[in-house]
Parts: C-alpha cells; sequence; structure tokens
C-alpha cells in the first residue's frame, strides 16, 4: 500500500495538485483530505463549483482504489452520481472522506462526503472506479 506523503507526491503532480487537494488520512477503507475554497474553484457568487465538488470526490475515491489495487493494476472511474447539498464559501476549507462501499477484484464502489468549515454537509458522491490490467 502506498503511503501518504508518496501518494501525496503523485497529486501534487497532476489535476488535484493544482485543485490544492491534501490528504490527511489513508487507508485501505478510508480516505481523507481538504481542499481550499480559492476563488478560481469557485462560481462568480464565491462558492464552490460543483466541478470542483466532483473532482474533489473524484480524486478520493480514485486514491482509495489505488491504494487496495494488486500489483500491476490500474483504475479508471465509470461511473459517478453527486448530490449538492449546500455550498462552500470562498476562503474557506472543504473536507471529504471517501469510504469503500465494495472492494471487489474487478470494481470498488466509493462514498465521499464533503463537508464545509463548519461542518456541513456540501454534497455526497458515489462513484465506480474499474480495476483495469
Amino acid at each position: 500500500m502506498p503511503d501518504i506523503a508518496t501518494m501525496q507526491k503523485l497529486l501534487d503532480t497532476i489535476f488535484p495538485g493544482l485543485m490544492g487537494v491534501r490528504l490527511t488520512e489513508l487507508a485501505p477503507e478510508r480516505v481523507v483530505a481538504q481542499m481550499e475554497v480559492r476563488p478560481d474553484l469557485c462560481t462568480a457568487g464565491g462558492i464552490l463549483h460543483g466541478g470542483a465538488y466532483m473532482a474533489f470526490a473524484d480524486t478520493l475515491g480514485a486514491v482509495g482504489t489505488i491504494v487496495n489495487l494488486p500489483e500491476g493494476k490500474r483504475t479508471t472511474t465509470t461511473d459517478s452520481s453527486t448530490k449538492f447539498i449546500a455550498g462552500a464559501r470562498v476562503g474557506t476549507t472543504v473536507t471529504g472522506t471517501s469510504v469503500a462501499l465494495h472492494r471487489g477484484r474487478t470494481t470498488q464502489v466509493w462514498q465521499t462526503t464533503v463537508t464545509n468549515a463548519d461542518g456541513k454537509l456540501c454534497a455526497v458522491v458515489t462513484q465506480t472506479q474499474l480495476v483495469l490490467d
């Protein structure tokens, strides 16, 4: 299993790094991260953009899958469903907690909750990751 520093180093070099995703917890059944709500990630109204929520959550589910992959395997998202519940304002930090619902041989299913700085639920994202050779 890759450690948190190794996974963070990988994320820093790709899109999640541009978004500012910072891993805070990494385990086979749970991934936790934070992300600052910057103006460039927001709508014109200063609220975190829906696509940013989705990309943040997708990253955490993918990281969880990577942690569980057998040697030589890789993964891709095949399905994602997002429910938006509340907003997160610019200048605050959101926290994403992704938990494994299913860790199978050919697919994994992860559910990510995103909360705002006040601990209020902002979004719930459920995704399926395909395990590839």
